[in-house]
């Protein structure tokens, strides 16, 4: 995690210079759109800070450097978001030093879902990419948290069968694990779900689950339990880029 206020950019002149001439694709739905606002806010905040943010699914179109980002698949459907995503960098980036990033969102996991399968899914879909565009760098990103809800509000949907928050941040901690180990010697991880579940004076929100400690998103960060508010949006858009930085030292 970085250091430095909501509103402060941890990162050198010649780190955001570097930045500045990568092309990049992002591609998300839902929490996705608030880190790039936090994107924007940043931009508005440091005028060091200078990215073309351009919205479109065919990144190759856009000419010269640029955050290009795009809505990718459907929420509730984690498989069509990681099979648009490789579709969109098989029609080629236009640079051969870019970099690519895809953001599941926190209603992809279900009570249904089997995260080892899902995980198992995602680490496919990159290894087709590396090897089909070996010039394209990947920072991975955790899947988003959901803040802790009511106890009472917990006890309702277990009686009307459905899964509770806790449920699922448990299954969603358990794909972030495995995504950490899979990719933390190698490769560079956004991990939004720790920064989510992180207070500014670096304590936790979390909730035990027998002998784990399961991480959820930090409520002074949303308004409705899922996305991110202003504070939590550039919390997120900090970490992001400190990622895509990290990235385009590979």
């Amino acid at each position: 995690m970085q250091s430095g206020t909501l509103d402060s950019l941890a990162l050198t002149d010649a780190q955001l210079q570097r930045l500045a001439t990568r092309k990049i694709f992002f591609g998300h739905q839902s929490v996705g759109m608030n880190i790039l606002q936090g994107v924007r806010d940043l931009m508005a905040q440091d005028p060091r800070l200078r990215l073309n943010v351009v919205r479109n699914a065919e990144p190759g179109r856009v000419p010269g450097p640029a955050l290009v980002e795009s809505g990718i698949g459907r929420n509730f459907d984690p498989a069509s978001k990681l099979d648009d995503f490789v579709s969109a960098l098989d029609r080629g980036m236009g640079n051969q030093e870019a970099i690519a990033a895809c953001k599941l969102c926190y209603v992809d996991v279900t009570r249904a879902t089997d995260v080892r399968q899902l995980f198992d899914l995602y680490r496919r879909r990159v290894d087709e990419v590396r090897a089909r565009h070996p010039g394209i760098t990947i920072p991975h990103v955790t899947i988003p948290l959901t803040a802790d809800e009511p106890v009472l509000k917990a006890f309702a949907k277990r009686a009307l069968g459905r899964a509770t928050a806790r449920e699922l941040n448990i299954k969603r901690n358990h794909y972030n694990r495995f995504l950490r180990d899979h990719y933390a010697s190698t490769d560079v991880i956004f991990d939004l779900a720790a920064a989510e579940s992180t207070r500014p004076d670096g304590s936790r929100a979390c909730f035990r689950a027998g002998n784990e400690v399961i991480y959820t998103l930090c409520p002074e960060f949303t308004s409705d339990g899922g996305h991110l508010n202003e504070r939590g949006r550039r919390m997120a858009a900090r970490e992001f880029l400190l990622a895509l930085v990290n990235a385009s030292e590979r």
